[in-house]
């Protein structure tokens, strides 16, 4: 038996366990029997540190969440624009880390206050550009909903890097809807080029922010 799997059973271990297997099975296959067989225990022990898969989707939720704020330097400096740009292209990128990432991440609550430092910092930067906490917090979950239901779709398209689902071929898209030219050509922008889209999307939220509270 490896060193690893001799290692005392905890929460961490559980989830960074899930997080692995994650990009093999996807969310759906995920289960916390094949959790526990590459841990090399019986299910039930896993009950000890989690009652239900969703709570353990909460701990795997708050591990990503962790080691995206390990890879980003939050500078008290920034704008608010460049808080919001900061914040949910490094969102994006820990979502795209795993497959079903977003959706693991979506509606998923964390564990501990951790957060709250990161949490405190941001709406701080946001209240200091002129906005209420109400209109902070609007604008922070406008953008935060807009990346993960943009992640959600995109990896619904391209599971993990290099890997595109079965069904979304741009070119026999447009040959199907040849009667339809404009529709056909939309094709390449839906299903391509998602960090073009992604950087357009957020840039819309950030203007749309900016008109409706008039911060400059």
């Amino acid at each position: 038996m490896s060193t690893e799997r001799r290692a005392p059973l905890d929460r961490a271990r559980v989830a960074d366990t899930a997080l692995r297997l994650l990009n093999e099975t996807g969310l759906d296959g995920l289960t916390l029997r094949a959790i526990a067989r590459e841990l090399d225990v019986k299910a039930p022990a896993l009950y000890w540190h989690f009652k239900d898969k969703q709570e353990l989707l909460d701990e795997m939720a708050t591990q990503m969440y962790r080691r995206m704020v390990a890879d980003i330097a939050l500078d008290p400096a920034d704008t608010w624009r460049e808080r919001l740009l900061r914040v949910n292209r490094a969102l994006r990128a820990a979502l795209l880390g795993y497959r079903d990432g977003a959706k693991v991440y979506s509606g998923s609550r964390f564990t501990g206050t951790a957060h709250a430092r990161e949490l405190e910092e941001h709406l701080r930067v946001l209240t200091g550009a002129g906005l209420t906490l109400v209109q902070a917090v609007d604008a922070a979950r406008a953008g935060a909903m807009f990346t993960i239901g943009f992640v959600i779709e995109e990896q619904g398209v391209v599971p993990l890097a290099g890997e595109r689902r079965q069904g979304y071929d741009i070119e026999e898209r447009a040959r199907r809807l040849a009667d339809f030219p404009l529709a056909a050509e939309a094709g390449r922008v839906l299903f391509d080029d998602y960090d073009r889209r992604f950087e357009e999307g957020l840039a819309l939220v950030i203007a749309g922010i900016e008109a409706r509270y008039g911060i400059g």
